[in-house]
């Protein structure tokens, strides 16, 4: 998000955040996105409705008008104007939380998932009045739509609401930068997208704009979804909404592995960042499950469980492309082991990508990227049946804080490009390898390093470069610069002795 912010992103937040207070960012987080949303489907409803009002023979209280131009309809006491005009009142929670019920009851694609517990004594009403004078700026009109204002305020929030929450923020959002990359490698031009834990969408939207920026348009993509988290899959729900993103995340929240919620979905596209490492999958309950082809996952970690179900989700020609912790490269359990070697004898590991760390918000975990394809020899590329690609990027991306690093632009480029070029796609070049940064690996040699997918395994150190200073010279060089820092820190020394000195305290 560093690279892209409208400027008012910041001023916003921190706004915001000013008038949180001592409440939990986790519950001050629905507050403030639920207004976003209201605030949002209030202008787009409005503008239409002044816009019908000057055609001579519309109606503006015609419904069809608006469900004819994709617009959520409103009921008066919902609107943005009546909100705000009561903003300073006691009874302003109840005032939205009855503006969320009548637009659900309005709308059939919002039923149950706008919040609606403004009314609660716990929630300073005073503060719930300042945030929505903060709000009261256009989000929903046309030329605010274009700029993607919302969407992008909105997901600038979920970022730095994910910071805030730390390790549980991880569970709704995927940072901006390993979203592109991922969507950016798999190009999902047209088709089935499916995420089996899309948390609050962010693989969606950006494949949207993925689509848009290469000339498609909005609908060229089926989106497919599974969040287990009700209040997740809600934000989910809105996040996909601002954006006029038809989505089939299921009639409810529900869990991947337990209640399939897509049981004969077969996808073009796959993107993902499952829970890393979970233990209480419930993996024993699913021995006999149709999905595991490859091995029975272990009950006490469901990484070879998601990699199994979304192997299963994959149609004749898809790719998957998704999120999991270094571990699942290398693991040795007995039947971890046995599923990642038939995974790789059946030839469906595509690529395996180490990114650097601290990408994420809810975990210091070292991460990778796994890209599965059913069919390695498609029309129109290189038959790289076979082999696997191997990429090291650790040693990419940049520290935009203290704690967080991300991956930029031309990082993102540099690993997509190197997977494009060896799939052979021509607009990227010939695939070269690189020490130290990517290899193309023969089935037998990673046979021969006992399945193990690890990228440094396969890559090699980078060539240095030689270092022409003779030594007596750098060492010359060395020494009168050590002599001048030793110099600068006795003086620092003494300035630090006169000072104290000054004030009383010898020493």
């Amino acid at each position: 998000m560093a690279t892209a912010n409208l400027g008012f992103e910041e001023k916003l937040w921190s706004m915001a955040d000013k008038l949180r207070g001592s409440m939990d960012a986790a519950e001050y987080k629905h507050v403030v996105l639920g207004l976003l949303f209201l605030k949002y489907v209030s202008d787009a409803f409005e503008e239409k409705y002044e816009a019908l009002k000057s055609e001579p023979y519309a109606d503006p209280e015609d419904r069809d008008e608006y469900v004819a131009a994709n617009i959520f309809w409103v009921p008066k006491d919902a609107r943005w104007s009546h909100i705000k005009n009561n903003a300073k009142k006691p009874e302003i929670g109840q005032i939205i939380d009855q503006a969320m019920i009548d637009i659900e009851k309005e709308n059939a694609s919002l039923k149950g998932v706008l919040p609606k517990d403004y009314a609660r004594p716990a929630l300073d009403k005073t503060r719930l009045g300042e945030v929505i004078d903060l709000f009261s700026f256009k989000v929903g009109d046309e030329d605010s739509r274009s700029k993607d204002v919302l969407g992008r305020v909105y997901e600038y929030f979920l970022s730095k609401f994910a910071s805030a929450e730390g390790k549980n923020g991880g569970e709704f959002y995927t940072p901006n930068s390993v979203v592109r990359l991922l969507v950016e490698m798999i190009e999902p031009f047209k088709g089935r997208v499916y995420d089996p834990c899309c948390g609050s969408g962010g693989m969606f939207v950006q494949s949207e704009k993925f689509v848009e920026e290469h000339q498609g348009k909005l609908g060229d993509i089926a989106v497919y979804g599974q969040e287990s988290n009700p209040t997740t899959w809600k934000l989910c729900k809105m996040n996909l909404a601002i954006r006029g993103i038809d989505s089939n995340l299921g009639e409810h929240h529900g869990d991947t592995f337990h209640n399939d919620l897509h049981k004969n979905l077969k996808a073009d596209y796959i993107l993902a960042n499952p829970p890393f490492n979970i233990s209480d999958w419930g993996g024993d309950r699913l021995m006999e499950d149709a999905r595991w082809s490859y091995g029975i996952p272990p009950a006490g970690n469901a990484n070879y469980a998601w990699i199994q179900h979304m192997v299963n989700k994959l149609a004749p020609s898809g790719v998957a492309g998704f999120v999991l912790a270094n571990g699942s490269m290398s693991t040795s359990t007995t039947a971890e082991l046995e599923i990642r070697s038939k995974l790789v004898n059946a030839d469906l590991v595509d690529c395996i990508v180490t990114l650097p760390g601290q990408l994420f918000y809810s975990t210091q975990i070292p991460v990778c990227l796994w890209f599965m394809s059913k069919n390695k020899a498609p029309r129109g590329l290189r038959d790289r049946r076979g082999e696997i690609l191997f990429i090291d990027a650790r040693k990419l991306g940049q520290m935009v804080d203290r704690t967080h690093r991300e991956l930029s632009s031309e990082d993102i480029k540099k690993i997509a490009n190197t997977y494009h070029a060896w799939r052979g796609q021509a607009e990227t070049g010939t695939y070269e390898e690189v020490k130290g940064f990517c290899k193309a690996a023969k089935l037998a040699e990673v046979q021969e390093h006992e399945y193990i997918l690890t990228p440094g395994r396969y890559v090699g150190i980078e060539d240095v470069e030689e270092d022409s200073e003779p030594f007596e010279d750098k060492m010359a060089r060395l020494t009168s610069e050590l002599a001048e820092q030793f110099a600068k820190s006795q003086h620092l020394e003494d300035e630090i002795r006169k000072q104290l000195g000054g004030i009383g305290f010898e020493f």
